[in-house]
Protein backbone atom coordinates (compact mmCIF):
# COMPACT_ATOMS: atom_id res chain seq x y z
CA UNK A 1 0.00 0.00 0.00
CA UNK A 2 1.19 3.41 -0.54
CA UNK A 3 0.22 5.41 2.32
CA UNK A 4 -0.02 9.24 3.18
CA UNK A 5 -0.44 10.22 6.95
CA UNK A 6 -1.99 13.41 8.09
CA UNK A 7 0.84 15.89 9.07
CA UNK A 8 0.54 16.95 12.50
CA UNK A 9 1.08 20.94 11.63
CA UNK A 10 -1.91 20.54 8.86
CA UNK A 11 -4.42 23.06 9.76
CA UNK A 12 -8.19 22.09 9.79
CA UNK A 13 -8.78 23.02 6.15
CA UNK A 14 -6.25 21.20 5.01
CA UNK A 15 -7.07 17.56 7.11
CA UNK A 16 -10.84 18.17 5.49
CA UNK A 17 -9.70 17.61 2.29
CA UNK A 18 -6.18 15.23 2.72
CA UNK A 19 -6.82 14.13 6.18
CA UNK A 20 -6.37 9.93 6.47
CA UNK A 21 -5.99 9.91 2.98
CA UNK A 22 -5.14 6.20 2.72
CA UNK A 23 -3.32 5.42 -1.37
CA UNK A 24 -3.71 1.83 -2.50
CA UNK A 25 -0.68 0.69 -5.27
CA UNK A 26 -2.22 2.29 -7.95
CA UNK A 27 -1.56 6.03 -6.42
CA UNK A 28 -4.90 7.34 -7.08
CA UNK A 29 -5.70 11.26 -6.41
CA UNK A 30 -9.32 10.44 -5.31
CA UNK A 31 -10.18 8.20 -2.47
CA UNK A 32 -10.64 4.79 -3.38
CA UNK A 33 -14.20 2.81 -2.52
CA UNK A 34 -13.34 -1.11 -1.36
CA UNK A 35 -16.77 -2.24 -2.27
CA UNK A 36 -15.37 -5.71 -0.65
CA UNK A 37 -17.29 -7.56 2.38
CA UNK A 38 -14.52 -9.44 2.95
CA UNK A 39 -10.81 -10.15 2.31
CA UNK A 40 -8.35 -13.21 1.72
CA UNK A 41 -4.99 -14.37 3.74
CA UNK A 42 -2.19 -15.77 2.29
CA UNK A 43 -2.67 -18.78 4.97
CA UNK A 44 -5.27 -20.55 7.35
CA UNK A 45 -2.42 -19.73 10.05
CA UNK A 46 -2.70 -16.04 8.74
CA UNK A 47 -6.46 -16.24 9.13
CA UNK A 48 -6.06 -17.13 12.75
CA UNK A 49 -3.71 -15.24 13.88
CA UNK A 50 -5.80 -11.94 12.33
CA UNK A 51 -8.98 -13.41 14.62
CA UNK A 52 -6.64 -13.42 17.82
CA UNK A 53 -5.57 -9.79 16.95
CA UNK A 54 -2.14 -11.40 16.67
CA UNK A 55 -2.12 -9.36 13.08
CA UNK A 56 -3.25 -6.16 12.14
CA UNK A 57 -5.11 -6.58 9.10
CA UNK A 58 -8.51 -6.37 7.65
CA UNK A 59 -10.89 -9.34 8.10
CA UNK A 60 -14.38 -8.20 7.32
CA UNK A 61 -16.21 -4.96 6.23
CA UNK A 62 -18.50 -5.43 9.72
CA UNK A 63 -15.04 -4.91 11.61
CA UNK A 64 -13.56 -2.39 9.21
CA UNK A 65 -12.62 -1.43 5.47
CA UNK A 66 -9.90 1.17 4.55
CA UNK A 67 -12.68 2.91 2.70
CA UNK A 68 -14.69 3.43 6.14
CA UNK A 69 -11.21 3.54 7.94
CA UNK A 70 -10.11 6.89 6.24
CA UNK A 71 -13.48 8.35 7.16
CA UNK A 72 -13.07 7.87 10.76
CA UNK A 73 -9.34 8.98 10.26
CA UNK A 74 -10.38 12.38 8.88
CA UNK A 75 -13.21 12.64 11.43
CA UNK A 76 -10.84 12.05 14.00
CA UNK A 77 -8.70 14.83 12.87
CA UNK A 78 -11.35 17.12 12.32
CA UNK A 79 -12.45 16.46 16.23
CA UNK A 80 -9.04 16.24 18.15
CA UNK A 81 -9.65 12.90 20.04
CA UNK A 82 -7.95 9.94 19.90
CA UNK A 83 -10.57 7.46 18.39
CA UNK A 84 -13.32 7.51 15.80
CA UNK A 85 -15.74 5.18 15.30
CA UNK A 86 -18.01 5.31 12.64
CA UNK A 87 -21.84 3.64 12.25
CA UNK A 88 -24.31 3.35 9.80
CA UNK A 89 -26.81 6.09 10.85
CA UNK A 90 -26.66 8.75 13.56
CA UNK A 91 -29.21 7.12 15.68
CA UNK A 92 -26.60 4.30 15.22
CA UNK A 93 -23.98 6.03 17.24
CA UNK A 94 -26.21 7.25 19.96
CA UNK A 95 -27.61 4.08 20.87
CA UNK A 96 -24.13 2.34 20.60
CA UNK A 97 -22.21 5.10 22.71
CA UNK A 98 -25.22 4.99 25.05
CA UNK A 99 -25.42 0.84 25.26
CA UNK A 100 -21.83 -0.24 25.22
CA UNK A 101 -21.37 1.58 28.38
CA UNK A 102 -24.86 0.89 30.41
CA UNK A 103 -25.97 -2.68 31.59
CA UNK A 104 -28.92 -3.10 34.03
CA UNK A 105 -29.20 -1.30 36.93
CA UNK A 106 -26.86 1.37 36.25
CA UNK A 107 -27.90 4.73 35.80
CA UNK A 108 -28.22 7.80 32.98
CA UNK A 109 -29.29 11.26 33.44
CA UNK A 110 -30.32 13.08 30.00
CA UNK A 111 -31.43 16.53 28.95
CA UNK A 112 -35.35 16.42 28.35
CA UNK A 113 -34.72 18.22 25.08
CA UNK A 114 -33.80 15.63 22.04
CA UNK A 115 -34.44 14.56 19.32
CA UNK A 116 -37.66 12.67 19.00
CA UNK A 117 -35.50 9.50 18.53
CA UNK A 118 -33.02 10.07 21.28
CA UNK A 119 -35.72 10.68 23.50
CA UNK A 120 -37.26 7.47 23.39
CA UNK A 121 -34.28 5.46 23.47
CA UNK A 122 -33.32 7.57 26.90
CA UNK A 123 -37.02 6.91 28.29
CA UNK A 124 -38.10 4.26 26.43
CA UNK A 125 -35.47 1.92 25.17
CA UNK A 126 -33.04 1.84 27.88
CA UNK A 127 -35.18 1.48 31.01
CA UNK A 128 -36.75 -2.12 29.62
CA UNK A 129 -32.88 -3.03 29.93
CA UNK A 130 -32.79 -2.03 33.68
CA UNK A 131 -31.17 1.22 33.19
CA UNK A 132 -32.25 4.14 35.56
CA UNK A 133 -33.23 6.96 33.25
CA UNK A 134 -33.37 10.42 34.69
CA UNK A 135 -34.40 13.33 32.21
CA UNK A 136 -33.80 17.11 33.42
CA UNK A 137 -34.36 20.75 31.76
CA UNK A 138 -30.58 20.67 31.06
CA UNK A 139 -30.84 24.62 30.79
CA UNK A 140 -31.20 24.43 34.75
CA UNK A 141 -27.69 23.97 36.56
CA UNK A 142 -29.87 23.07 39.44
CA UNK A 143 -31.83 20.39 37.83
CA UNK A 144 -28.28 18.86 36.81
CA UNK A 145 -26.83 19.23 40.36
CA UNK A 146 -29.94 17.86 41.83
CA UNK A 147 -30.08 14.61 39.73
CA UNK A 148 -26.38 14.34 39.79
CA UNK A 149 -25.94 13.96 43.31
CA UNK A 150 -25.34 10.45 43.52
CA UNK A 151 -23.44 7.88 41.03
CA UNK A 152 -24.09 7.88 38.23
CA UNK A 153 -23.11 6.33 34.71
CA UNK A 154 -23.74 8.30 31.57
CA UNK A 155 -25.11 11.85 31.08
CA UNK A 156 -26.39 12.27 27.62
CA UNK A 157 -27.16 15.48 25.80
CA UNK A 158 -27.44 17.74 22.92
CA UNK A 159 -26.34 21.23 22.73
CA UNK A 160 -28.06 23.16 20.54
CA UNK A 161 -30.98 20.70 21.19
CA UNK A 162 -33.23 19.61 18.04
CA UNK A 163 -35.31 21.37 17.53
CA UNK A 164 -35.73 24.58 20.05
CA UNK A 165 -32.04 25.06 20.00
CA UNK A 166 -31.42 24.74 23.97
CA UNK A 167 -28.22 25.45 24.89
CA UNK A 168 -26.53 23.38 28.16
CA UNK A 169 -23.41 24.80 29.82
CA UNK A 170 -20.81 21.72 28.79
CA UNK A 171 -18.18 22.46 30.75
CA UNK A 172 -20.53 22.98 33.94
CA UNK A 173 -22.73 19.83 33.83
CA UNK A 174 -19.38 17.44 32.98
CA UNK A 175 -17.64 19.07 35.77
CA UNK A 176 -20.41 17.85 37.99
CA UNK A 177 -20.97 14.48 35.96
CA UNK A 178 -16.82 13.66 36.54
CA UNK A 179 -17.47 13.84 40.54
CA UNK A 180 -20.06 11.03 40.72
CA UNK A 181 -18.21 9.17 38.01
CA UNK A 182 -19.81 9.87 34.99
CA UNK A 183 -18.69 9.68 31.44
CA UNK A 184 -20.45 12.40 29.24
CA UNK A 185 -21.71 12.04 25.56
CA UNK A 186 -22.77 15.23 23.67
CA UNK A 187 -24.66 14.89 20.49
CA UNK A 188 -23.06 17.55 18.73
CA UNK A 189 -24.77 17.55 15.50
CA UNK A 190 -26.71 20.80 15.12
CA UNK A 191 -22.86 22.61 16.07
CA UNK A 192 -20.80 20.59 13.89
CA UNK A 193 -17.45 19.91 14.98
CA UNK A 194 -16.59 22.96 13.06
CA UNK A 195 -18.60 25.48 15.35
CA UNK A 196 -18.26 23.46 18.60
CA UNK A 197 -15.41 21.38 20.00
CA UNK A 198 -17.41 19.39 23.29
CA UNK A 199 -14.12 17.61 24.34
CA UNK A 200 -12.56 20.93 25.20
CA UNK A 201 -15.45 21.54 27.20
CA UNK A 202 -14.90 18.15 29.63
CA UNK A 203 -16.88 15.62 27.54
CA UNK A 204 -15.67 12.09 27.01
CA UNK A 205 -17.95 10.93 24.23
CA UNK A 206 -19.12 13.20 20.83
CA UNK A 207 -21.68 11.60 18.01
CA UNK A 208 -22.80 12.78 15.02
CA UNK A 209 -25.42 12.78 12.32
CA UNK A 210 -23.04 12.34 9.90
CA UNK A 211 -25.97 12.39 7.26
CA UNK A 212 -26.70 16.09 8.16
CA UNK A 213 -24.09 18.99 7.57
CA UNK A 214 -21.06 16.41 7.44
CA UNK A 215 -22.51 14.92 3.97
CA UNK A 216 -24.48 18.44 3.50
CA UNK A 217 -26.07 17.08 -0.10
CA UNK A 218 -28.51 14.39 1.53
CA UNK A 219 -26.63 11.65 -0.59
CA UNK A 220 -25.71 9.39 2.15
CA UNK A 221 -27.00 8.01 6.12
CA UNK A 222 -24.05 7.67 8.47
CA UNK A 223 -22.55 8.30 12.08
CA UNK A 224 -19.62 8.70 13.99
CA UNK A 225 -18.68 8.18 17.61
CA UNK A 226 -15.38 10.24 18.99
CA UNK A 227 -13.34 9.90 22.32
CA UNK A 228 -10.05 10.39 24.31
CA UNK A 229 -11.02 7.25 25.44
CA UNK A 230 -9.24 4.65 23.95
CA UNK A 231 -9.75 1.83 26.02
CA UNK A 232 -13.78 2.48 25.64
CA UNK A 233 -13.22 2.96 21.86
CA UNK A 234 -11.33 -0.51 21.67
CA UNK A 235 -12.94 -2.44 24.21
CA UNK A 236 -16.31 -1.95 25.09
CA UNK A 237 -17.60 -0.04 21.89
CA UNK A 238 -15.75 -1.58 19.53
CA UNK A 239 -16.88 -5.63 20.52
CA UNK A 240 -20.64 -3.76 20.93
CA UNK A 241 -20.41 -2.80 17.26
CA UNK A 242 -18.84 -5.65 15.82
CA UNK A 243 -21.31 -7.85 17.42
CA UNK A 244 -24.62 -6.38 16.49
CA UNK A 245 -23.81 -4.83 13.10
CA UNK A 246 -24.46 -0.88 12.64
CA UNK A 247 -21.40 -0.50 10.10
CA UNK A 248 -21.62 2.28 7.97
CA UNK A 249 -21.08 0.96 4.02
CA UNK A 250 -17.91 1.55 1.99
CA UNK A 251 -20.03 3.73 -0.63
CA UNK A 252 -21.17 6.22 2.23
CA UNK A 253 -18.36 6.52 3.82
CA UNK A 254 -16.93 7.69 0.80
CA UNK A 255 -19.84 10.10 -0.31
CA UNK A 256 -19.07 11.15 3.58
CA UNK A 257 -15.67 12.02 2.95
CA UNK A 258 -16.63 13.80 -0.28
CA UNK A 259 -18.58 16.36 2.29
CA UNK A 260 -16.28 16.99 4.82
CA UNK A 261 -13.55 18.29 2.04
CA UNK A 262 -16.34 21.48 1.30
CA UNK A 263 -17.88 21.46 5.43
CA UNK A 264 -15.79 24.41 6.59
CA UNK A 265 -16.83 26.28 3.57
CA UNK A 266 -20.29 25.67 3.88
CA UNK A 267 -20.79 25.74 7.26
CA UNK A 268 -19.49 29.47 6.56
CA UNK A 269 -22.23 29.98 4.14
CA UNK A 270 -25.15 28.23 6.24
CA UNK A 271 -24.14 30.51 9.18
CA UNK A 272 -24.33 33.35 7.03
CA UNK A 273 -27.17 32.72 5.49
CA UNK A 274 -29.07 31.38 9.08
CA UNK A 275 -28.40 34.94 11.01
CA UNK A 276 -29.62 36.70 7.99
CA UNK A 277 -32.79 34.72 8.34
CA UNK A 278 -33.27 34.64 12.02
CA UNK A 279 -33.01 38.86 11.61
CA UNK A 280 -35.43 38.95 8.87
CA UNK A 281 -37.66 36.75 10.97
CA UNK A 282 -37.10 38.94 14.26
CA UNK A 283 -38.87 41.83 11.85
CA UNK A 284 -42.09 39.88 11.58
CA UNK A 285 -45.29 40.48 13.30
CA UNK A 286 -46.56 37.27 12.37
CA UNK A 287 -44.40 35.08 14.58
CA UNK A 288 -44.53 35.55 18.44
CA UNK A 289 -40.99 33.99 18.77
CA UNK A 290 -37.75 33.13 17.29
CA UNK A 291 -35.48 31.22 18.19
CA UNK A 292 -31.85 31.45 16.76
CA UNK A 293 -28.39 31.22 19.14
CA UNK A 294 -26.75 34.22 17.42
CA UNK A 295 -29.63 36.50 18.43
CA UNK A 296 -29.72 38.26 21.74
CA UNK A 297 -33.03 37.81 22.36
CA UNK A 298 -31.92 34.39 22.89
CA UNK A 299 -32.10 32.94 26.19
CA UNK A 300 -28.65 31.25 26.45
CA UNK A 301 -26.72 34.06 23.86
CA UNK A 302 -23.87 34.62 26.31
CA UNK A 303 -23.18 30.68 26.93
CA UNK A 304 -23.51 30.46 22.74
CA UNK A 305 -20.59 32.64 22.25
CA UNK A 306 -18.82 30.77 24.96
CA UNK A 307 -19.15 27.17 23.44
CA UNK A 308 -19.75 27.95 19.51
CA UNK A 309 -17.53 29.96 17.26
CA UNK A 310 -20.94 30.76 15.16
CA UNK A 311 -25.03 29.84 15.69
CA UNK A 312 -25.66 27.25 13.06
CA UNK A 313 -27.56 26.71 9.77
CA UNK A 314 -30.90 26.50 12.20
CA UNK A 315 -33.57 28.92 12.58
CA UNK A 316 -37.07 27.96 14.69
CA UNK A 317 -40.18 30.19 14.60
CA UNK A 318 -43.63 30.11 16.30
CA UNK A 319 -46.43 31.15 15.00
CA UNK A 320 -49.75 32.41 17.16
CA UNK A 321 -52.27 29.91 15.05
CA UNK A 322 -50.63 26.72 15.83
CA UNK A 323 -50.94 23.99 13.64
CA UNK A 324 -53.07 25.59 10.86
CA UNK A 325 -50.86 28.28 11.10
CA UNK A 326 -47.64 26.44 10.49
CA UNK A 327 -49.33 24.21 7.99
CA UNK A 328 -50.94 26.94 5.79
CA UNK A 329 -46.81 28.88 5.86
CA UNK A 330 -44.87 25.80 4.87
CA UNK A 331 -47.50 24.80 2.21
CA UNK A 332 -47.13 28.34 0.95
CA UNK A 333 -42.99 27.54 0.54
CA UNK A 334 -42.00 28.23 -3.28
CA UNK A 335 -38.19 27.86 -2.81
CA UNK A 336 -38.09 26.01 0.62
CA UNK A 337 -38.69 22.31 0.34
CA UNK A 338 -40.57 20.34 3.73
CA UNK A 339 -38.55 17.81 5.07
CA UNK A 340 -37.64 16.19 8.31
CA UNK A 341 -34.01 16.33 7.41
CA UNK A 342 -31.31 19.67 8.19
CA UNK A 343 -27.67 20.26 7.01
CA UNK A 344 -28.75 19.95 3.32
CA UNK A 345 -27.49 22.41 1.06
CA UNK A 346 -30.90 22.88 0.03
CA UNK A 347 -33.30 24.46 2.37
CA UNK A 348 -35.87 22.51 4.30
CA UNK A 349 -38.50 23.26 7.04
CA UNK A 350 -40.65 20.59 8.88
CA UNK A 351 -43.05 20.91 11.75
CA UNK A 352 -41.30 19.02 14.66
CA UNK A 353 -44.97 18.04 16.73
CA UNK A 354 -46.46 16.33 13.84
CA UNK A 355 -43.15 14.67 12.79
CA UNK A 356 -39.58 14.09 14.10
CA UNK A 357 -41.37 14.83 17.73
CA UNK A 358 -44.38 13.28 17.27
CA UNK A 359 -44.19 10.27 19.35
CA UNK A 360 -43.57 12.41 22.21
CA UNK A 361 -46.61 12.73 24.70
CA UNK A 362 -48.03 16.31 24.52
CA UNK A 363 -47.09 16.73 28.48
CA UNK A 364 -43.25 15.79 27.14
CA UNK A 365 -43.72 18.02 24.15
CA UNK A 366 -44.92 21.13 26.30
CA UNK A 367 -41.71 20.32 28.09
CA UNK A 368 -39.15 21.44 25.79
CA UNK A 369 -41.22 23.65 23.83
CA UNK A 370 -41.83 22.01 20.83
CA UNK A 371 -45.75 23.63 20.64
CA UNK A 372 -48.06 23.07 17.75
CA UNK A 373 -47.44 26.75 16.26
CA UNK A 374 -42.80 25.71 16.23
CA UNK A 375 -41.43 25.50 12.57
CA UNK A 376 -38.24 24.64 12.24
CA UNK A 377 -36.05 25.54 9.15
CA UNK A 378 -32.64 24.09 8.13
CA UNK A 379 -31.58 27.48 5.91
CA UNK A 380 -29.69 25.89 3.24
CA UNK A 381 -26.74 27.32 0.61
CA UNK A 382 -28.77 29.19 -2.09
CA UNK A 383 -28.95 33.22 -2.50
CA UNK A 384 -30.07 34.58 0.33
CA UNK A 385 -31.92 37.18 -1.57
CA UNK A 386 -34.42 34.19 -2.37
CA UNK A 387 -34.53 32.50 0.76
CA UNK A 388 -35.86 35.46 2.76
CA UNK A 389 -38.38 36.18 -0.39
CA UNK A 390 -39.45 33.08 0.00
CA UNK A 391 -39.59 33.50 4.10
CA UNK A 392 -41.38 37.32 3.03
CA UNK A 393 -44.03 36.07 0.79
CA UNK A 394 -45.43 32.83 2.67
CA UNK A 395 -45.84 34.56 5.91
CA UNK A 396 -47.72 37.09 4.47
CA UNK A 397 -50.38 34.80 3.19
Amino acid sequence: MVRKTSKPSWRTGTNLVRGGTNRSEFAETNEAIFITSGYVYESAEQAQRAFKNQEDRYIYSRFSNPTVGMFEERMRLLEGTKSCRATATGMAAVWASLAAQLKAGDRLVASKALFGSCHVVCSEFLPKFGVESVMVDGTNLNEWEDALDKPTDVVFMETPSNPQMDLIDIEAVCSLAHKVGAKVVVDNVFATPILQKPIEFGADVVVYSATKHIDGQGRAMGGAILTNDVEFADGDLLQFLRHTGPSLSPFNAWTLLKGLETLELRMAQHCSNARKVAELLSNHTELSKVIYPGLKTHPQHNLYKKQMSDAGSIVCFELEGGIKQAFKVMNAFKLIDISNNLGDAKSLVTHPASTTHQRLSQEDRDAVGVTDGLVRISVGLEDIEDIMEDLDQALRI
